[in-house]
């Protein structure tokens, strides 16, 4: 049986605020329906100081942003986009259109079609998350989407340069300064000046998710995303300074980020647990990191690997790094998380950052039926159907026409009728007036 050496808070207590994120979320969506571009420019001032003469920057306004931009930077951008591109175009050839034929004549197909559009949301605020454009933006243009509208949020009144350079560089074909609600609420529904996409990606903070979420069905999404996740499978094996450095490299990302321990070793649980509490407070980012750790953190006592395993499962994990002396072993006993990391030559930064799989993952345990934003996110496989040969084409008009009345469907079982009789040279059950 499992142990918990540290244990979370009360799950009551973390969703306590979600019930007012939502009324919040639906209050704007409906003012931006009702009032489009005004409303937009509206909550743009109001939460971010923000009120351009146009939120889309034009080219020479992109080129003279990205000018600024150390070359440097520019250059690890391009690297990382590379590689981001590099693992997409595998993906997307992994992906072959489809044509058999059945009967003589009857031939099906499938096709990858990629969506008109796409709006890409890259996070700002306090961290302006440069590599979800990366993520969002390559990985659609890969896919073939022909349009690709790109928003980001201005930090503290200034352009997000690199971000900015970061999404002309990934492909994009619109770039609008603008964050929020507002900003998925103006892609998804449209204004005057912002034309409308049928699909939105990006991470974002709660109220960004939720807005997903409620626009859901109206616009495809990629996923439905809350906090980050780590969760870290250990054996007596592991470096227990790297697993302490592994999980509060995600615990950074936000108060509410669950970071999760499970080994067989409960030395090396304590031992992760005194390098945590000895790190913490040299850490920068310790503002979010503390609260995450002290209140979303769990190192957990598994007897064998196979329970570690499972009880990884259980959690249906965002990111599971696995620092085992076998870790491809994972590949074969796991099933439910959002990204496998194995072996200490990788860590969750690296899918975050530079390593090229997206970074765009499922949270909350919806692991257990979705993977993260990939190629395929971004094509519709749609079906055609052709018969050329006359006998087939009467053989299912016969089948048709008897499935259609078991179902008691007799609109269809005429379309089955009116094939089998032409092509089958035999009479119509019913005269041309509908009467049988």
């Amino acid at each position: 049986m499992p142990r918990h050496l540290k244990s979370p808070v009360p799950a009551a207590q973390v969703s306590a605020a979600r019930a007012d994120v939502a009324e919040r979320v639906h209050a704007i969506l409906d003012d931006i329906r009702r009032r489009g571009d005004d409303a937009v420019r509206e909550y743009s001032e109001q939460f971010d100081k923000w009120s351009p003469e146009s939120f889309r920057l034009s080219a020479d306004e992109v080129r003279r942003v990205v000018s600024q931009v150390p070359g440097t930077v520019l250059d690890d951008i391009r690297f990382v986009q590379q590689q981001v591109r590099t693992f997409a175009q595998a993906q997307r050839d992994s992906l072959a259109d489809v044509e058999i034929e059945t009967l003589p004549g009857v031939r099906l197909g499938h096709r990858h079609v990629p969506v008109a559009a796409a709006g890409a949301y890259v996070p700002g605020g306090r961290y302006p998350l440069t590599a979800s454009a990366h993520m969002t933006i390559v990985t659609a243009k890969v896919a073939g989407v022909p349009r690709v509208a790109a928003c980001t949020p201005p930090i503290r009144g200034e352009i997000p340069a690199a971000t900015v350079a970061a999404m002309h560089l990934a492909g994009a074909d619109e770039i609008y300064l603008l964050g929020g609600v507002q900003a998925v609420a103006a892609l998804a529904v449209g204004t005057e000046t912002i034309g409308r996409v049928p699909m939105l990606a990006g991470p974002g903070n709660a109220y960004v998710a939720e807005a997903k979420r409620q626009l859901f069905g109206e616009v495809g999404i990629d996923l439905f995303a809350g906090p980050t996740e780590i969760l870290v499978i250990a054996d007596e094996n592991a470096d227990p300074f790297v697993v302490a450095v592994d999980l509060l490299s995600q615990a950074e990302h936000g108060p509410d980020s669950p970071a999760v321990l499970v080994t067989t070793s409960e030395e090396l649980g304590r031992e992760v647990e005194r390098h945590i509490e000895r790190l913490l407070p040299g850490m920068p980012t310790k503002d979010f990191a503390e609260p995450a750790w002290r209140d979303h953190g769990e190192i957990v006592v598994a007897e064998t690997l196979d329970e570690a395993f499972r009880i990884a499962d259980s959690y249906a994990s965002e990111h599971v790094e696995v620092l085992t002396e076998n870790p491809r072993r994972a590949l074969e006993k796991m099933r439910d998380y959002g990204a496998l990391f194995l072996g200490e030559g990788t860590c969750v930064s690296y899918g975050d950052k530079v390593i090229g799989t997206n970074h765009v993952l499922p949270t909350r345990g919806a692991a257990r039926y979705t993977g993260g934003l990939w190629v395929g996110k971004y094509l519709k496989t749609v079906t055609y159907q052709e018969v050329t040969d006359t006998a087939s084409s009467a053989l299912l008009g016969e089948v048709c026409g008897r499935a259609a009345r078991v179902e008691l469907f007799e609109g269809h079982a005429r379309s089955g009728d009116v094939r089998a009789a032409k092509y089958g040279k035999g009479t119509l059950p019913w005269n041309e007036e509908g009467a049988a």
